[in-house]
C-alpha cells in the first residue's frame, strides 16, 4: 500500500516511535507532544491507522505496524541528521536546530539527504 504521507503525519509516526521507546502510547500522550487537541490527534490517528501505519486499540494503546516503523525510523533519521548538520556545522542552538531540523525533514528530497549523510561522513 502506497501512501503520501504530510509533514503533519510523519511527525505522528515519529512521536509514536519516539515515545513507543519507553512505554506504551496512549493518543493523550501523543496530543500532549504535539500541542494539539485529542479530537485532532484522534482524526489523525485515524487516517494512519487506514494507511497502514499504526494500529490503534479503542481506548487502548498506539503501536506502529512494520511500515509504520520503516517510516518513522527513516523520518527520526532525517530528522536528526539535520540537526546534528545545524548544530556541528553552522552551529545553531539546540534549540533553534531541532525546530529547524523538524521543518527541513519533511522538505527535502531522499537525494539531498543523501547528499548530506555523504557530508557529514567526510567532514568527521
Amino acid at each position: 500500500m502506497e501512501t503520501t504521507m504530510t509533514p503533519s503525519l510523519e511527525d505522528y509516526i515519529e512521536a509514536i516511535y519516539a515515545l513507543g521507546d519507553r512505554d506504551p502510547v496512549r493518543l493523550t500522550d501523543i496530543a500532549t507532544r504535539l500541542g494539539l487537541s485529542k479530537a485532532s490527534a484522534s482524526r489523525a490517528i485515524a487516517t494512519l491507522q487506514n494507511e497502514g501505519m499504526v494500529t490503534h486499540e479503542r481506548y487502548g494503546t498506539l503501536t506502529l505496524t512494520e511500515l509504520g516503523l520503516i517510516r518513522a525510523q527513516e523520518v527520526s533519521r532525517r530528522h536528526m541528521l539535520f540537526k546534528r548538520f545545524l548544530i556541528e556545522r553552522l552551529f545553531l542552538s539546540e534549540e533553534i536546530a531541532e525546530q529547524d531540523a523538524c521543518r527541513m525533514e519533511h522538505a527535502v528530497s531522499a537525494q539531498t539527504v543523501a547528499a548530506l549523510e555523504n557530508f557529514m561522513l567526510e567532514s568527521v
